[in-house]
C-alpha cells in the first residue's frame, strides 16, 4: 500500500502520460458531470469537501476572501489517480457547504509549471489576490531539485495573481519569482511556498531538505511579493540515515511547511516521512529566528500535506489531505481518489501544547441517530469522560458480521487512550475526550483535543453500513452522544443539487 507522500509524487513515468502533460490546455472551461455511477458510490462522503470527480491533494491557498471561503486543492483533470497537476476550485460561505467552480490553475506549455502547477498559498493584498505556487518542468538529474526515483523535476517558486471578486480569472506571471536555491545547498526539494506579511515585509517559507542531512524550511523575504531575498533556514531536523529513492520517506525533505502566529506564540507544521509535525515556540521578530519549545504529530493516520487559514473570526483553520488506502487500480475504478479533511481549530495553551477542535458550527448538521447508531456511515459521535474515571473501551462495528472498524481503549494506570496502535496520554485533571465524525469511508477522530487519528475503511456491500457505537468497562461512565449528520448535497457530489 502506496503512503501518503509517496502517492503525493507518484509522477507519471511513461511516455504516453508525458505527452499528455505537454497536450494540457492553459485552463479549463468547467468540470464535467460525472455519471450516476459517481452519485450512487456508498463510499463517496456526504459532508466532506471533494471534487465531482477524478483525483485530489493537498489543500492549496484556501483563504477567505469577499465574504467567501475559497478552497483550492491539487487536482487530476484527466483521472483517478495523480498526474497532471492542476488547481481546483471551491467555495463556501460556512466552510461546510461547498460548490465546485471551474478549474483556477493548470499546467501552461512552455513555461515554469509546463510539468504541473503545484502546491502554494494565497496572500491578499487590497482587492487582489495572490498565489505563490510551485512551477516544476522537466530537468536533467543535474539541475533537478526533485529526484525520487521516478522523475527528475526542476522546482522554482512562481507567481499569479485575481483581480476578479470570485477568484475565477488567474493571470501568471512569466517568470518564477524564486528561480534557484540558495547556494551551497545539495537540496533534496523545493516546494511549496506560504507567505504571510509582518510589518513591511512579506516573508515566505519554502520546504526543503540537504542530501544525507535532513528537512528544513528556508525563509525568504521581499517588499513587493516579486523580489525574494534569502534570509536562512527557520528550523531543520534529521534524516533517519536510512538511504530511500524519495527523500520524503527519510526525513531528507519536509513537505507543505507552514508558519503562522498564534496564541502569543508560533507555529510550525510540516509533512514528512507520511507524518504531520507541529511545533511550537518563539519567533525572534528582529532576527526572525524560530525557537521550537514542543513538538508532536497533528494526525495518527490518513491526513498528510496540510495548509491553514484564518476564517472570518480569525480562527486558526487547519485542513489537511485524506488520501485513499487503496490501489491505483481501484481508484480508477471508483473514478475518484481522496478528499478534504474536515475543518479542525488550532489553539495553543499557555505551555505551547497544541489544541485542535473540529469546527463548532458543524454542529447544525447534526439530526437524531436512534438507538445510537450511525446509520449509512454517515454520522457523528463524543464521548468525555469525567477525570478520575475508570477504564473502558470504545468500539465501532459495521455491517452483518459486527466488524471492528476501531476499537479505542482508555487506561486509567497510565491515564493514556490506545487508538490505531498509539497511545496518547490525557493531561493531568482532565479525562479523556473522543470526538469523531464517520463520512461514507473515513472516520476523523480528535483524540484529547491534541492529535486526530483518521481512518480509511472499505466494503464490499453497495449500500453504506449502519454502525454501532459500544462502550464497555467501568461503572458510572457517561454514555456515548450520537447523532445523524444531514448530507450537504443530495448526490455525494459537494456541490448542493
Amino acid at each position: 500500500m502506496k503512503s501518503a507522500q509517496t502517492t503525493r509524487r507518484a509522477f507519471l513515468a511513461t511516455a504516453g502520460a508525458a505527452m499528455t502533460l505537454a497536450a494540457t490546455p492553459c485552463s479549463l472551461t468547467g468540470q464535467e458531470t460525472p455519471g450516476t455511477g459517481l452519485a450512487a458510490d456508498q463510499m463517496r462522503p456526504q459532508f466532506h469537501l471533494l471534487p465531482a470527480k477524478n483525483w485530489m491533494n493537498d489543500p492549496n491557498g484556501p483563504v477567505y476572501f469577499n465574504g467567501r471561503y475559497h478552497m483550492f486543492f491539487q487536482y487530476n483533470p484527466h483521472g483517478a489517480v495523480w498526474g497532471d497537476m492542476s488547481w481546483n476550485h471551491a467555495v463556501s460561505k460556512d466552510m461546510i457547504h461547498w460548490t465546485h467552480l471551474p478549474v483556477a490553475m493548470t499546467p501552461t506549455p512552455g513555461s515554469p509549471d509546463a510539468f504541473g502547477v503545484f502546491s502554494g498559498s494565497a496572500i491578499t493584498v487590497g482587492k487582489r489576490v495572490y498565489m505563490i505556487y510551485t512551477g516544476t518542468v522537466q530537468s536533467t538529474p543535474e539541475l533537478a531539485t526533485l529526484r525520487d526515483g521516478h522523475s527528475n523535476l526542476l522546482e522554482t517558486q512562481c507567481l499569479a495573481y485575481s483581480d476578479d471578486t470570485d477568484l475565477a480569472r488567474w493571470t501568471k506571471l512569466p517568470q518564477p519569482v524564486i528561480a534557484t536555491t540558495p547556494p551551497g545547498m545539495k537540496v533534496t526539494g523545493f516546494r511549496d511556498p506560504s507567505a504571510w506579511k509582518q510589518g513591511d515585509w512579506y516573508y515566505l517559507t519554502v520546504g526543503s531538505g540537504d542530501e544525507h542531512v535532513g528537512g528544513c524550511v528556508l525563509l525568504y523575504r521581499s517588499t513587493d511579493l516579486k523580489n525574494w531575498e534569502y534570509m536562512h533556514r527557520l528550523t531543520s531536523g534529521q534524516w533517519t540515515g536510512k538511504p530511500a529513492s524519495n527523500p520524503c520517506d527519510n526525513g531528507e525533505m519536509w513537505e507543505c511547511p507552514d508558519f503562522f502566529a498564534l496564541d502569543g506564540g508560533h507555529v510550525l507544521i510540516y509533512s514528512t516521512m507520511g507524518k504531520v509535525f507541529w511545533q511550537s515556540g518563539e519567533l525572534d521578530a528582529a532576527t526572525m529566528k524560530f525557537t521550537a519549545r514542543k513538538t508532536g504529530l497533528l494526525d495518527l493516520d490518513a491526513f498528510y500535506a496540510p495548509k491553514t487559514q484564518l476564517d472570518a473570526r480569525d480562527r486558526r483553520i487547519l485542513w489537511g489531505w485524506v488520501p485513499e488506502r487503496r490501489s491505483d487500480d481501484e481508484m480508477r475504478k471508483a473514478g475518484w481518489s481522496g478528499m478534504m479533511s474536515l475543518p479542525r481549530v488550532m489553539n495553543l495553551d499557555q505551555d505551547g501544547s497544541l489544541r485542535l477542535t473540529m469546527l463548532p458550527e458543524l454542529s447544525a448538521l447534526r439530526r437524531p441517530a436512534p438507538g445510537k447508531t450511525i446509520h449509512g456511515a454517515c454520522g457523528e459521535f463524543l464521548h468525555h469522560a469525567k477525570a478520575g474515571c475508570g477504564d473502558f473501551e470504545l468500539m465501532l462495528r459495521s455491517g452483518k458480521q459486527a466488524n471492528d472498524l476501531l476499537r479505542v481503549k482508555y487506561s486509567a494506570a497510565t491515564h493514556s487512550v490506545e487508538i490505531g496502535g498509539h497511545m496518547v496520554l490525557v493531561a493531568n485533571g482532565q479525562g479523556p475526550r473522543l470526538h469523531g465524525f464517520v463520512d461514507g469511508s473515513v472516520i476523523e477522530v480528535l483524540v484529547n483535543q491534541s492529535v486526530g487519528y483518521t481512518k480509511r475503511f472499505y466494503y464490499e456491500e453497495k449500500q453504506a453500513p449502519d454502525i454501532a457505537i459500544e462502550l464497555t468497562g467501568a461503572s458510572g461512565i457517561a454514555p456515548v452522544q450520537v447523532w445523524g449528520i444531514a448530507p450537504i448535497s443530495a448526490n455525494r457530489l459537494t456541490t448542493p443539487a
